[in-house]
């Protein structure tokens, strides 16, 4: 697969849906067409931006196995996008509620203890300041919840990047598209001013169930195929190609 692949049938579901704020586009753009003019650029955070698959998938190996449950890299990887509470549900579904919150409890333990070995991806900082340069609207749509996304924005110095942020605790889910309806009203943005960018299967769904132009990223939680599966917009390998692509 080249660096970045652009999803013609996808480009052209962006661009006649008919869904809330969406304002329809004559023809499908061409990649370059369609990025440079996005106002809103919305980032998944765990996976997308930051290094941070392998300290999830440790940290609810190790939760899970505090309490007698065993789990798979592989089921783990599969939940990543959604809300902490709704991946426990799917991964422990034999579990008590006591146990799931004690499972909750032990994943931020360990997840917090550790979170200083989690930094960007190479480049990602520098693509963010670019951006912002360039005038644009720099926003985070994530399964994380608020205090989790306040402390790595901290830990990181980047909460001047984003105009506004959202999580899963006090919105929707993903692949519920709240949280990006929500980033399209405060931002006074339409649908076809912004792109939403993860690295999850939930990532896609949620935009495609707006119509938002998207891209899949291959360097974070799901397999190349299990995202083109969905159907992005755009798909690209690395960080480095997602640099490009987004001609920052």
């Amino acid at each position: 697969m080249s660096e970045a692949t652009a999803n013609p049938t996808a480009t052209a579901t962006a661009a006649t849906s008919t869904q809330t704020f969406l304002q329809p586009l004559a023809s499908a753009p061409s990649a370059a067409d369609c990025l440079a003019s996005k106002k809103l650029i919305i980032f998944d955070w765990d996976g997308t931006l930051m290094d941070s698959i392998g300290l999830i998938v440790e940290s609810m190996h190790i939760a899970g196995e505090t309490h007698g449950f065993v789990t798979t890299d592989k089921q783990v990887q599969d939940i990543i996008g959604l809300s902490l509470v709704i991946g426990i549900d799917i991964l422990y579904p034999s579990a008590t509620a006591a146990q799931k919150l004690a499972i909750q409890d032990s994943y931020s333990e360990h997840y917090i203890a550790n979170s200083h070995c989690t930094p960007f991806f190479p480049q990602i900082e520098a693509m963010l300041q670019t951006l912002q340069q360039q005038g644009k609207q720099l926003a985070v749509a994530t399964g994380k919840k608020r205090r989790g996304l306040e402390r790595v924005l901290s830990a990181t110095n980047s909460h001047d990047y984003f105009v506004v942020t959202r999580c899963a605790d006090e919105s929707g889910s993903k692949p519920d598209p709240k949280m990006l309806i929500e980033i399209l009203h405060d931002t006074q943005q339409q649908v076809s001013d912004a792109v939403y960018i993860g690295d999850s299967i939930y990532d896609i769904q949620m935009a495609n169930q707006l119509g938002m132009t998207s891209i899949a990223v291959d360097y974070g939680s799901a397999a190349s195929h299990e995202l083109a599966a969905q159907q992005p917009t755009y798909q690209v390998t690395t960080p480095q190609a997602l640099v490009k692509l987004l001609g920052a």
